[in-house]
């Protein structure tokens, strides 16, 4: 259902990627608003299908656009050795864009609060009472819609100014083997036996889709991105050097950038204009993850609504974000070996805890167990250090939205 010239609903979702989809499948689930979801038309402006991978305990609603899912999770250390650990109760679950949207998307249709606009976003302003979006159809018409909400997804032109800044970069290969190469119960999370950039660090990311189909990524932690001619040689080397693969097709590839950065991302620019998604500060810092803060972020907003509150909490706490910058500036400053340190997590940590605490669901006391298992001297020393260092401005990244 299109709606007409000046239209009116409860909420406005500007973008139809992981954050604003999500947004609307819960205030749709919940009944907490009507809802007007404003989509890029067709063409250039559309994103390239995407995955989105994250952990929970099988309690989402949408678990008829989970691609695939794993119940063990394996890292491969520097030194070659192979952790494998089970996380139960949760999964690690992958989500491709183009179900999702398709399942969003009906839900909308099916929905009497509920509406999709395929049209060009405009400037988002206030009201007296609410905000209203200029927006642009395909044959050039303009509409007004106006809601007592406004939440904008789109990726902000700048990133707010930071102490440290690092980005999360990777291309990755959908590759059919030639036999079977892949055991689909594992997903390797971490695979350290590529070669080490200068500054930063590197692994390789395997989810086994069947026995002889896989996403086999390159992912570095660093300063700036790679060309894709880099990525595929990397790649190239990862899959048929480290892996072995021997004979293999590549189906298809995707490539992105992440913002790792301890910027103060604000969740309000206006009286009722709201950000969300990468935007608004869900993408987790420390490691990229964005897709389950995300459903968090979205139950949150949803309860706020229902229960006739204006003000929404931020996707991430406090101190998470501050460990999160703390190791960032730890990794940055080359104080930490990224390789070992990460490694050393899994093997000294419960897999259940240490997932937990990467979602930000820690205690404060679990948080200092965890601390306890780190190169307690350099991590002292930046945590003393990251309350005094200045927010800077840095090289604004091409960005994309996060595939974790």
């Amino acid at each position: 259902m299109s709606p007409g010239p000046d239209a009116t609903s409860d909420v406005v979702i500007v973008g139809g990627g992981a954050a604003g989809l999500s947004l609307a499948n819960r205030l749709l689930g919940t009944g907490a608003a009507t809802v007007t979801v404003v989509e890029p038309p067709d063409g250039p402006g559309r994103p390239a299908e995407r995955t989105w991978c994250y952990w929970d305990e099988g309690d989402d609603d949408f678990e008829d656009a989970v691609a695939a899912d794993w119940s063990l999770l394996r890292v491969h250390g520097p030194d070659g050795e192979a952790l494998t650990v089970d996380p139960a109760p949760s999964r690690y679950r992958m989500v491709r864009s183009a179900a999702f949207e398709r399942l969003v998307h009906a839900r909308l249709a099916d929905s009497p609060g509920g509406r999709l606009l395929r049209a060009t976003a405009g400037p988002v302003r206030d009201l007296p009472e609410g905000a209203e979006v200029r927006c642009t159809e395909p044959g050039g018409r303009t509409l007004t819609l106006r809601a007592r909400h406004v939440f904008d997804s789109r990726p902000l032109p700048a990133l707010p100014p930071a102490r440290t800044q690092l980005l999360q970069h990777f291309r990755g290969w959908f590759v059919r083997t030639g036999t079977d190469r892949f055991d689909p119960s594992v997903a390797d999370l971490m695979d350290f036996r590529v070669p080490q950039p200068p500054h930063g660090l590197a692994f390789g990311y395997v989810l086994p889709l069947a026995p002889g189909h896989a996403l086999v990524e390159y992912t570095e932690f660093s300063r700036a991105p790679l060309t894709t001619e880099a990525y595929e040689t990397a790649l190239g080397h990862y899959a048929r050097e480290i892996l072995g693969l021997g004979a293999f097709t590549v189906e298809a590839a995707e490539q992105g950038v992440i913002p790792m950065t301890d910027a103060r991302f604000p969740g309000r620019t206006g009286n009722a204009v709201h950000r969300i998604g990468t935007a608004g500060g869900a993408t987790r810092p420390a490691t990229g993850y964005t897709f389950a803060a995300v459903q968090r972020h979205s139950r949150a907003v949803a309860a706020a609504l229902s229960d006739g509150r204006g003000t929404f909490p931020p996707p991430h706490g406090r101190r998470a974000l501050f460990l999160d910058a703390v190791l960032l500036r730890a990794l940055d400053t080359g104080r930490i070996d990224g390789p070992a340190f990460f490694t050393d997590l899994f093997r000294r940590t419960p897999a259940h805890r240490l997932l937990r605490f990467l979602d930000g669901a820690t205690s404060f006391r679990e948080e200092w167990g965890i601390g306890l298992r780190t190169p307690v001297g350099p991590m002292l020393r930046t945590t003393l250090e990251v309350p005094f260092l200045p927010r800077r401005t840095h090289p604004a990244p091409r960005t994309g939205e996060s595939p974790r």
